[in-house]
């Protein structure tokens, strides 16, 4: 379609361009669509392009953004309603300058929705005022911070009301008191129902095209987010090949919400780490430390239970903030092929808030996208008790090609290390709370063990995905070579004060894999790959209770239970890729006997 000239009131739904131009004064209207535009927009004086009822504005600009004019768009997102809590922020608009790049903005932008097109202008507090509220709707702009490039927390600049926010450039932000009753999109869903959440209108000129993000060496810290009236595949961005300068690892702040202080020392809050793994996964999460337990080791139901709540983060919704840290002094890039117009849920996409359930579509479409399903990452989350006071949650992903250093995308750093006893995953020296490694039921995983005094810590895994539920997961203390099956009990040990990098471990097998005799010598495992079967011999019909196959990422591939005391076993392979696996037999008594095997199917 040829540069439209739209110079009367438009609504429209789901529709694409390759340029627009909306004329003085005049307001355009989308409602639950995406408006694709393949190039720029110009907005001349007094125009205002309305998203609403969860539109979005995708457009295919390559390099730097060509929007002119001073009219603006407007669209909608919803924080957190408390006037304690922060929320991670980018903007998806900036000033109004005329000028074709993307312009810096400043909370003088943000407004209270009133109708479906009518918004009236946030009152500002100034600095030393400190609680914000729904109607009218009023900022305690003391609370808007930055971070870029920090290696500690004392390098937060205050920006208050002032316009010095960049495009990308992340910003916090407490929510409000009080409620408001307006319904201005008329969805039932109002402004701010007193709990849960609190409704903005971001207005300026959309961001657009590649914008540009300083990142600083040894996981200097910079606070960033999705820059776009639209949502961002979060993983495109991390896992983009130009976005060396970065981790690959996307944190989130998350805070007890019954924690009602604006005093630092009360806070109860951490940092929620996400890998995307792959660009196609959903990607591993793990939740913020923050929780606490009673001194008998029971939950203690204010704070609330558990650790905090995993929130869906491969499409970033409008507005999202997040941290990033630095590999090397450097940039990375947000950019038009990052974005996606995908509405958020509670599967893939979701706002620091309680979300809505609605439907995602195809950009320029009004079809709804048929479900895809992503590659399956097998992981389980092992959490941790400490001192019966808060929960530090790790995930341990089983992904082929990963390997025993730190890797992008995969391997995500503890942002919480000030806390008084912790644990981690011990990478390169340093500590981690996700790692990725390939399946090998040999390995030993080394943890990080942090105590400031005599500390208890409480071991259980908490999620199991994609893995076998018949392996056995042994938390391994090397001060007494003992082994303890956490997969279906918890183990709580309390260790002295100091730093422990080679006691604990996990395991795969207790110790005992091969040491019974009859075992390692009469059961033998083969591939015969001219019949595509896995043979297994076993002469003395040694009991056993189960058979799984897995691949080298670790997903399971074959399994079998409730297997009979036979003298073979034979199991078809002929549906499987070519490539090297694992078989596992499984005693009753639960000793372990494995075998890599090598399956060569010709074309497969």
């Amino acid at each position: 379609m040829k540069k439209t000239l739209l110079v009367v009131a438009v609504f429209i739904s789901c529709q694409a361009f390759s340029q627009i131009s909306i004329g003085a004064s005049t307001p355009m209207y989308v409602k639950g669509q995406v408006l694709y535009v393949g190039q720029q927009i110009n907005l001349a004086a007094n125009s205002n392009l309305y998203l609403r009822n969860n539109s979005q504005l995708v457009q295919g600009t390559t390099g730097l953004s060509a929007n002119t004019g001073t009219g603006n768009i407007s669209v909608y997102q919803e924080g957190t309603s408390d006037n304690f809590d922060y929320n991670y922020w980018c903007s998806p608009v900036g000033n109004t300058a005329a000028t074709a790049v993307n312009n810096n903005f400043g909370i003088t932008q943000l407004y209270q929705p009133q109708t479906a097109t009518a918004s009236a202008a946030a009152v500002l507090l100034p600095a030393g005022s400190y609680n914000g509220s729904a109607n009218p709707l009023t900022i305690a702009s003391h609370w808007i911070y930055k971070l870029t490039n920090a290696n500690n927390y004392s390098q937060w600049i205050q920006v208050g009301s002032t316009t010095a926010l960049a495009p990308g450039e992340g910003f916090t932000m407490k929510g409000t008191s009080g409620s408001d009753t307006t319904d201005p999109e008329g969805t039932g869903i109002v402004n701010n129902p007193g709990t849960g959440l609190q409704r903005y209108d971001f207005r300026g000129k959309p961001n657009d095209g590649t914008i540009t993000v300083a990142v600083g060496a040894n996981n200097a810290a910079t606070l960033t987010g999705n820059p776009y009236p639209s949502a961002l595949h979060l993983n495109a961005f991390l896992l983009d090949p130009a976005n060396t300068a970065a981790t690959g690892i996307a944190y989130f702040w998350q805070q007890d919400k019954n924690v009602n202080s604006h005093y630092l020392s009360a806070y109860r809050g951490g940092y929620a780490a996400y890998a995307p793994v792959s660009i196609e996964s959903n990607g591993i999460y793990t939740a913020a430390t923050f929780r606490s337990y009673n001194s008998n080791g029971t939950v203690n139901n204010n704070p609330p239970t558990g650790t905090s709540p995993a929130i869906a983060r491969k499409y970033l919704p409008i507005g999202q903030g997040f941290l990033i840290n630095g590999a090397v002094n450097g940039t990375v890039s947000f950019k038009n092929a990052h974005r996606i117009f995908y509405k958020e849920d509670n599967s893939t996409s979701k706002f620091e808030k309680p979300a809505r359930n609605v439907s995602a579509k195809t950009a320029g479409t009004d079809k709804d996208l048929p479900p895809v399903p992503p590659s399956p990452i097998p992981y389980f989350k092992l959490n941790t008790i400490i001192n019966a006071e808060y929960t530090r949650q790790l995930a341990l992903a089983f992904v082929s090609g990963a390997t025993e250093s730190v890797d992008k995308g995969i391997d995500a750093k503890n942002m919480d290390e000030d806390l008084p006893s912790d644990i981690s995953f011990w990478i390169e020296n340093g500590n981690y709370v996700i790692e990725g490694v390939p399946f090998n039921l040999s390995k030993k995983i080394p943890l990080s063990v942090k105590a400031t005094a005599a500390t208890t810590f409480k071991f259980y895994i908490s999620e199991m995905v994609d893995f076998y539920y018949d392996q056995v997961i042994y938390l391994y203390d090397s001060s007494d070579n003992s082994y303890h099956d956490i997969s279906k009990d918890s183990y709580e040990v309390t260790v002295a004060s100091g730093t422990y990098t080679e006691r604990f471990k996990i395991s795969f097998t207790n110790g005992t894999l091969g040491t019974t005799e009859q075992i390692k010598t009469n059961f033998i495992i083969t591939q015969d790959n001219t019949n595509q079967v896995l043979k297994a011999i076993n002469p003395d019909n040694s009991p056993i209770k189960s058979f799984a196959l897995y691949d080298m990422a670790g997903r399971t591939v074959l399994s079998k239970d409730n297997l009979e005391a036979e003298q073979n076993y034979g199991f078809s392979t002929s549906g499987l890729s070519s490539g090297v696996y694992i078989a596992t037999f499984r005693t009753v008594d639960n000793t372990a006997v494995s075998q890599k095997v090598i399956i060569s199917n010709s074309g497969k």
